[in-house]
């Protein structure tokens, strides 16, 4: 554990083992690139988190908010890996309501929400 986050740990997502990973900002391209502190790669498997202490403005910030953000990520990222393992990734932009009043994806969460709750448990994100 890195920080409270499990730093090049594993976590189970609905039977498939996705990597995690903490990264320093200039070690990975995507963070300036795509102007984010983390994202989730449906192919390889893996949740990528920027070492909040090394982002580009957010130094000046204490550490505990740095760790507090990196938490709210992995559980943000770990959200699009229970959606891409539930098959819902590609069609995500199919509905014709918003999510928040589309039944099933409220089922959905409801139903998931203690997996997804004892994931984030077991790799320190609450």
């Amino acid at each position: 554990m890195m920080n409270g986050i499990c730093a090049m740990g594993k976590v189970d997502v609905l039977g498939t083992e996705y990597t995690i990973e903490v990264k320093k900002y200039d070690e990975d391209e995507s963070f300036d690139k795509n102007s984010f502190c983390g994202y989730c790669d449906e192919e390889m498997k893996k949740i990528v988190l920027c070492d909040m202490t090394t982002y580009p403005g957010f130094d000046g910030e204490s550490e505990e908010k740095a760790r507090i953000s990196e938490r709210q990520t992995l559980r943000h990222e770990m959200v699009h890996a229970f959606f891409n393992e539930s098959g819902l990734s590609y069609s995500s932009n199919a509905y014709s309501r918003g999510w928040a009043k589309n039944e099933e994806m409220v089922d959905w969460i409801a139903i998931q929400g203690p997996k997804i709750f004892k994931a984030w448990q077991e790799v320190g994100a609450v």
